[in-house]
Parts: C-alpha cells; structure tokens; sequence
C-alpha cells in the first residue's frame, strides 16, 4: 500500500488472547503498511533475571509489577512513534478497558485515528494447539507466556471476563484466526478495513 505525506496518522491495535495469531498478524500487517510494530511480549522478554531475583518475595507480586513494567515502557515508546508524527501497529493482549483507554488518550494528543483488530479463534482445538505447540518456560522469548492449556485456562479466570468490554466509537475488526485461510488474506481484510 503506498502512503501519501497528508494520510491521517494510524494506531492500529491488536486485541486478543495468547495463541489467538495476533502477533503473526501484527507482523504482518507492519511489515505490509510499514508501521513501526510496538510489540509489549518484547518488553517482557526483557524481564525474566528480574523476575527470578523477585521470586523470592512474591511470585504474584512480581509477574504483576513486571507486566506493569512492559506496559509502561510500551506506552512510552508508542507515545515517541505518535509524536514523532507515525503510525503505529501495537501489539498486546488489549485485555483490560484501561489499556484501551491508555491508548486513546495518546493518540488524541497526536490526532491519530484508533483502530483496534481483534484476533478471535473460531476453532478452540487449533487455538489449543497452537497454544501448547508454542512451549514456553525456560528465559527465552515468549517464557512468560502460557505454554499449556491449563495454564490458558487459569489466564482467562484471572482476567474474570475483563477483557470482553465495548469499545464504543472505536472501529473495531475482528479476525477468526484459525479460519483456513493465508495471512497474507488476513492481511487485506485489515488493510481493507483501516482504510475504510
């Protein structure tokens, strides 16, 4: 897609669970727009010697302040690209209103439109698998992500439905991400919707 210097800026926001492919589209969808791709799952990567340092206080205690900390040092850098006058492609579960909230509120000092693209499984069984595929564990990346479906299972009754929220006037795609289909097709749904 060619961009013109006069485009509205764009924050494109994922939303979705772990294993839902929201990150392979998030890629993909940066890589064909050219968007710098602000991804928090980088953020906290970052943070796995912290976290066993902090371990022996509290495990809740710390996985919570060091999510905390990916978010923050997320929104810092998206708020540089909007100022910096580009458009963005977020990457993050979007899970709680207040996040969705965080990034309105930046994007109206830029007067970049928002956009939010959620990534739903249609068929839990693929999800489940990729879910379990995808390891974890270890101080690699991604080793603070769930790696069994049982541990899927205790994210979601932790969230307590939080994430399931109307985000009112925001333009909102939802994707069926184990549709049989090529991403590069997913692509262009998204492509189609942003600039609609």
């Amino acid at each position: 897609m060619e961009r013109k210097g006069e485009e509205r800026q764009m924050l494109i926001a994922m939303k979705g669970h772990p294993g839902t492919g929201k990150s392979t589209l998030a890629n993909a969808v940066a890589r064909a727009l050219k968007f710098p791709l602000v991804d928090k799952d980088h953020f906290r990567d970052c943070t796995h010697t912290i976290q066993q340092v902090l371990m022996h206080t509290s495990s809740a205690t710390a996985t919570k302040l060091l999510n905390d900390l990916s978010y923050e040092a997320m929104w810092r850098v998206i708020s540089t690209q909007l100022n910096l006058g580009l458009s963005v492609v977020v990457d993050s579960p979007l899970s709680r209103q207040a996040h969705l909230n965080r990034l309105l509120e930046m994007a109206s000092h830029s007067g970049a439109r928002v956009v939010v693209v959620e990534c739903k499984p249609g068929d839990e069984a693929q999800w489940r698998k990729r879910v379990e595929s995808r390891g974890g564990g270890g101080g690699g990346s991604g080793w603070h992500k769930p790696s069994t479906w049982q541990e899927m299972e205790v994210l979601l009754e932790g969230y307590g439905g939080c994430w399931d929220y109307d985000v009112g006037e925001v333009p909102k795609l939802v994707i069926d991400t184990t549709a049989p289909v090529e991403v590069a097709e997913l692509v262009a749904k998204v492509i189609e919707f942003v600039n609609s």
